[in-house]
């Protein structure tokens, strides 16, 4: 054996070994809330005291389990889930028996599973169970619950087991409308293969980096994978605005915020406590486009609307673009208009600063 083969043989190893590992986690995650859906349902279905919880029974769950990952709305995507993927069943069964020797189901649950295991629509030219178990995580099955028509979501499946895509290409597609441009197209077997081509696949760390799976393992959201670049420059972005004075007092790194079903991330908030306002910092490292403007004025009238309390001025919006050789600096102040310009000359950092900050801050970490 040479050394060119040792490296190839560790390399195989460990790309193979994380994609399984990652492969593992999902299939379990997914065989849970799938699980935690059915026990929900067959109880407001059978069980002996549902009509003393009623409508209030996913909120008194939530409450008496108080785990992030159990929450209200994460008990009601269960039960959805397993209503809208009754076909998992199967899978669902042969991966819990496999998994015996850490998990053993009661009679009935086994017999509520077994009773399923038939719900198939013969219907149409759907995937075997076995194939969404094992080529969807649960956030791509989540995305594909607000498909209701059954041919447009089977074509999802198909496309993104065929893409290896990542939940984010999912969802980008559909909202593309990736299903309705190939009926209309002329010739789609070419635009599957021009969207498939664009594609970049999921790797390991892809399948893993997600909401669902933090929760589930108990992690914070904080410790998802961010290059190490990102990583420096927001540490050392949140000193220098705290070094600044003038009123910033850090109120929240990697800041969660829920707009609809979907969970954001914002870099840094800050409370100012002579501009009386909250201000919001997104750090991008790569080239400014709109979307990202789009994105902070969405999260400044989130904060107005929702975070704003009595004697506070409205939200504040600064977004940082990098480049390796340049700095971009694009300032969101929708919605701000109340406060005077000079109050933002003196107290917030210029764009200048913030220019010399950023381009200081990509040479030393070169």
């Amino acid at each position: 054996m040479n050394f060119d083969y040792l490296i190839q043989n560790i390399t195989t190893t460990d790309k193979v070994l994380h994609t399984e590992a990652a492969k593992a986690i999902n299939k379990a995650l997914t065989a849970r809330n799938w699980l935690i859906g059915l026990y929900i349902v067959e109880f407001e279905q059978n069980g002996e005291d549902r009509a003393k919880y009623g409508k209030k029974l996913l909120e008194n769950l939530a409450k008496k389990l108080n785990s992030k990952g159990l929450s209200f709305r994460n008990l009601k995507l269960f039960r959805q889930f397993y209503l809208e993927f009754p076909q998992l069943s199967e899978p669902i069964k042969l991966y819990l028996v496999s998994q015996s020797s850490t998990l053993k189901l009661s009679n009935s649950i086994g017999q509520s599973l077994i009773a399923q295991l038939q719900v198939v629509d013969s219907q149409l030219n759907t995937l075997k169970p076995q194939q969404i178990f094992d080529g969807l995580s649960y956030t791509h099955l989540t995305e594909l619950l607000h498909i209701k028509e059954p041919l447009k979501r089977t074509f999802y499946e198909m496309e993104c087991i065929k893409g290896v895509w990542t939940h984010r290409e999912l969802q980008r597609q559909i909202h593309s409308l990736y299903f309705e441009r190939m009926g209309l197209s002329a010739q789609p077997e070419k635009l599957a293969t021009l969207v498939q081509n664009k594609n970049i696949p999921a790797t390991p760390i892809d399948l893993i980096k997600d909401e669902h799976i933090f929760e589930f393992l108990g992690l914070s959201h904080q410790l998802l994978e961010e290059s190490t670049l990102e990583n420096a420059l927001l540490d050392h972005l949140q000193e220098f605005m705290l070094e600044l004075g003038n009123g910033f007092c850090l109120e929240a790194r990697q800041k969660r915020i829920l707009i609809g079903e979907e969970y954001y991330y914002l870099d840094l908030l800050f409370y100012h406590k002579i501009l009386k306002c909250q201000i919001l910092i997104d750090l991008k490292v790569e080239k400014f486009n709109h979307a990202h403007a789009g994105q902070m004025t969405t999260y400044l009238n989130y904060f107005k609307e929702t975070q704003m309390t009595e004697g506070d001025n409205p939200p504040i919006g600064i977004l940082l673009v990098t480049e390796k050789d340049k700095a971009l600096v694009h300032f969101a102040t929708a919605g701000n208009d109340n406060l005077l310009v000079s109050n933002y000359q003196l107290y917030l950092p210029t764009k200048e600063q913030l220019e010399e900050f950023i381009e200081k801050e990509m040479k030393l970490l070169e």
